[in-house]
């Protein structure tokens, strides 16, 4: 299983205010662990809202929203992509997340394409998902 888990955007984050030298090293080794435990599969942080841009879809019509957004709290300032057996390892790794201050991370499951129903994804649509998928993965395996 796929879990996404988002860290939430703060006043900080959304400042532009990078984490300390020992935050970051911090993170670092979490991320190590992560990876040779065979868990992470992408991670990164983003930069703040003030230099991302919303594209609101209204029919044909397409409207560009400039950064910065109101609502830090439905913000995100980054994100891992995990593998693993359950929702319960997947928190159980979270919770050895080097946060502090009342950080709060959400985490959540990543649909597969075997999970949807095929009214919804016939399996030669699925099969062609799956093909792409494949395909990224060999490309980021590529040095």
């Amino acid at each position: 299983m796929r879990f996404m888990v988002i860290v939430k955007a703060d006043k900080n984050s959304e400042a532009g205010i990078l984490p300390t030298k020992e935050a970051f090293a911090a993170m670092g080794k979490f991320n190590e662990q992560l990876i040779k435990a065979g868990v992470m599969l992408a991670g990164e942080g983003l930069q703040p809202s003030s230099k991302g841009k919303r594209v609101r879809f209204s029919g044909q019509q397409r409207t560009v929203i400039d950064g910065p957004f109101a609502e830090t709290k439905e913000l995100i300032a980054g994100f891992w992509l995990w593998q693993a057996r359950s929702m319960e390892e997947a928190v159980e790794w979270l919770k050895r997340a080097p946060f502090d201050g009342g950080t709060e991370l959400e985490i959540r499951q990543v649909y597969e394409m075997t999970e949807l129903p095929a009214d919804v994804v016939a399996p030669e649509e699925a099969a062609r998902r799956q093909a792409l998928r494949d395909e990224l993965q060999r490309k980021a395996a590529k040095p």
